[in-house]
């Protein structure tokens, strides 16, 4: 079994719950993130005669983690073999243990995912929750999600429900086949989607 991220952009509502939950979770200080919620927006207003206005402004939210990809960049980066997948879910986690700090997974995954932790001098991410997962129980963004926008689970299975798209902005081309289903909201057809820009850069660096 592979698992993998579900994520409806369309119930999002950027509360961060998610985000909160695993820093919590994974007793993260404020430095670092494993989850991040992007706010991405753009378009414009135009005025018209009788000062009317048209916009084609938009606005959603994008909840972001690892995506425990079928091509991992990460583990193909790590030079000491720290980066492994678990046998039975096939989640990507990283035996601190082995772990040298040297940051060549932090510059490698598209995804931004793993973190240097300084305070330790290793490398750090998301690792689905594995233990949680053994013991049945679902991922804790997912499982602290008010809207449940996110979902952990069989990729194929969420395939299956939901269908296989798996980028949208501003997440990167999917190079590494990440295990990740998403339902695009309206907002994402938006004919200005190419210069949007993420609203909370500094928040998600």
């Amino acid at each position: 079994m592979q698992y993998g991220f579900y994520f409806d952009n369309g119930r999002c509502t950027g509360c961060k719950t998610c985000e909160l939950a695993c820093k919590d979770y994974n007793d993260l200080d404020t430095t670092m993130l494993f989850r991040k919620v992007y706010d991405f927006e753009g378009g414009t207003w135009t005025q018209a005669e009788g000062d009317a206005w048209t916009t084609t402004t938009f606005s959603y939210h994008v909840s972001a983690g690892c995506n425990h990809c079928d091509a991992p960049l990460c583990m193909a980066f790590c030079q000491f073999d720290a980066i492994l997948r678990d046998e039975d879910t096939g989640i990507v986690f990283i035996d601190e243990e082995l772990c040298t700090g040297c940051e060549e997974c932090v510059g490698g995954c598209p995804y931004a995912v793993p973190r240097f932790d300084a305070e330790q001098q290793v490398a750090r991410k998301c690792d689905g929750c594995l233990k949680r997962i053994k013991d049945g129980k679902q991922a804790i963004c997912a499982e602290s999600c008010p809207l449940r926008a996110l979902a952990f689970d069989d990729i194929e299975s969420l395939r299956a429900s939901y269908g296989t798209v798996d980028q949208i902005p501003p997440l990167p081309e999917p190079k590494t086949n990440p295990n990740l289903v998403i339902n695009a909201s309206p907002a994402v057809g938006s004919p200005e989607i190419a210069e949007g820009y993420i609203a909370n850069d500094l928040e998600v660096a």
